[in-house]
């Protein structure tokens, strides 16, 4: 964008003399006399403190002096971008370009104001106009990756900022972009490495530090991640969402006491935040600390009653506390709300039968893999309550889904004999035990306890090699 700096008033005299100049502009309005390079210096001055309509004023008077002035009127687009004034910035910059047709600078404002108005085809012509006149123009090359990033088309957005960063290695901003298209395109090894880049330029800037520990998160770099999330938090202390991200990160390494003091300061800045609260309830539930995890659970459905997982999370905590009853309601409310999830449908299932509701388990099991066909344990405790049941055709059917989906599970194949000795298909019960004490010799050591009517038959004996 063009340079609203000066440079004329840095020592303490010549400040004094700029603020002379502005009260004199202030009091005097209209009916004094400033020349032109007074009222660019005025409008600087207001500029660079974003009083944009006192600038807009003074750079009005200038044009009135100087309306063949194409730097005027580029300056009169720039600051009517700044108030909002899209339409009359375009016309602006028209204006400059008919007085100076070449001048890649205004193409490039152009371009931005088309962009904040939507127009983004507009705009990437406006920004390829800029760089046919001046290939190197880094402003045209970053805000053309700025455009076509928000596109998405991010690998032309990564070509245009590597070639910004080329030119001028200490952008202020192309890295940073980098890095965050990188992190879009899920290319984490990149991302980082722009990032520092970035950080390199402006070791400052929290925002890189955050969003650097957002791609260590998930690349389970935890404790980088935290340390990037530590100096988010030294530069700005303040940083919600860095608080929130760290106390992940410390969740994530097993550190749930680090978590929930993050968890707490983020309540201490922002407030009640439901998903705050939810965070904080299921590191006291992995802490077994249960009744301090329903409070939070309870605080997360108070800020929304629509939170399916802190329903479900209620439910678990008086699961656990052997509260079944109170368990199932919760558990129908998280199924009631979100009834595409397995999870919840299996807590439901599993509770109900711990609470002696077998026909009513039965039908979450079936749901469960109906939501989720590929869940080979849910298959498994599906074909245990169905054998229960006595459902053994059902049972069998069951187990062998489970094994479909993982072959070599011992534990399917000596669960599964049980069905077929019930049903006296007892060769079949026979080579499936074979089949899991080949997969797995420990489950011989299960087979006395789990069939001791079969284990005291010699023959059954002799046939899967017991006596050996």
């Amino acid at each position: 964008m063009f340079n609203f700096e000066f440079d004329d008033f840095e020592e303490p005299a010549n400040e004094d003399r700029l603020n002379d100049l502005v009260a004199s502009f202030e009091q005097q309005g209209t009916t004094a006399y400033f020349d032109s390079d007074a009222l660019e210096d005025i409008a600087t001055y207001y500029f660079e403190r974003g009083r944009f309509d006192s600038a807009l004023a003074a750079i009005e008077r200038m044009i009135e002096m100087q309306p063949y002035s194409s730097d005027a009127w580029l300056r009169r687009g720039i600051l009517l971008n700044n108030l909002n004034r899209h339409e009359e910035a375009l016309e602006a910059y028209e204006q400059a370009l008919s007085l100076n047709p070449m001048d890649a600078e205004t193409m490039v404002n152009r371009g931005i104001t088309l962009d904040n108005l939507g127009r983004s085809e507009e705009a990437l012509a406006a920004y390829e106009a800029a760089l046919e006149f001046d290939a190197l123009n880094e402003e045209a090359l970053f805000n053309y990756g700025v455009t076509l990033e928000r596109l998405d088309r991010l690998d032309e957005a990564i070509a245009a900022f590597e070639r910004c960063g080329e030119i001028n290695p200490q952008h202020p901003e192309a890295w940073y972009e980098l890095g965050y298209c990188y992190d879009r395109l899920g290319n984490d090894e990149k991302s980082i490495a722009c990032y520092d880049r970035h950080i390199d330029n402006d070791p400052y800037s929290q925002d890189a530090w955050y969003n650097r520990g957002i791609v260590l998160n998930r690349m389970a770099r935890f404790r980088e991640a935290i340390e990037s999330y530590d100096m988010a938090i030294a530069i700005q202390d303040d940083f919600a969402s860095a608080h929130y991200n760290r106390g992940n990160a410390l969740a994530n390494l097993g550190d749930l006491n680090g978590a929930i003091e993050s968890y707490m300061y983020v309540l201490s800045l922002e407030g009640g935040d439901a998903a705050t609260y939810y965070n904080i309830a299921l590191a006291y539930e992995e802490l077994q600390a249960y009744d301090l995890a329903i409070s939070y659970f309870e605080r997360a459905i108070e800020e929304d009653n629509t939170y399916a997982e802190a329903w479900y999370g209620l439910g678990c905590c008086y699961d656990a506390l052997e509260r079944f009853e109170e368990a199932l309601a919760f558990f129908e409310r998280a199924v009631d709300l979100n009834p595409e999830v397995d999870e919840f449908w299996y807590a439901k299932a599993d509770c109900e039968y711990n609470a002696g509701r077998l026909s009513q388990a039965l039908e979450s099991y079936r749901t469960v893999v109906k939501v989720a066909p590929e869940n080979r344990e849910a298959w498994l405790d599906y074909a245990e309550t169905l054998f229960e049941a006595q459902m053994l055709e059902d049972a069998l059917n069951a187990y062998r889904q489970a094994l479909n989906l993982q072959p070599d599970s011992a534990g399917a194949y000596f669960q599964q004999a049980k069905a077929l000795f019930a049903l006296g298909r007892s060769d079949e019960s026979i080579r499936s035990l074979k089949t899991a004490f080949r997969l797995d010799p420990r489950t011989k050591e299960e087979f006395q306890h789990t069939y001791p009517d079969l284990y005291r038959d010699a023959q059954v004996r002799r046939l899967l090699g017991l006596d050996g």
